[in-house]
């Protein structure tokens, strides 16, 4: 499963995204988001904890309860602004 990040996020992580093994796939986005604050730093970790931070699976907005296959893909970005 690949995860991409945006924005701050990707500065947290230091990548733009994250690889997760086929055999490791967790059941939905939840899992996910519980999966990936024990894999990266503290900071972003605290970022992904934040219920204001969206998910999207396929490239279409997706809840915590989104079930995922090995094959998404899976995008984590900030609320977004505009000026």
């Amino acid at each position: 499963m690949k995860i991409l990040f945006f924005a701050r996020l990707r500065e947290l992580l230091g990548s733009d995204c994250f690889e997760i093994a086929d055999a490791d796939c967790p059941a939905d986005v939840a899992a996910l988001r519980a999966m990936l604050r024990l894999s990266v730093n503290a900071q972003l970790a605290e970022s992904l904890a934040d219920p204001n931070v969206f998910c999207a699976v396929n490239q279409k907005v997706a809840g915590e309860d989104q079930t995922l296959k090995s094959s998404d893909e899976v995008a984590f970005f900030p609320p977004m602004t505009g000026g």
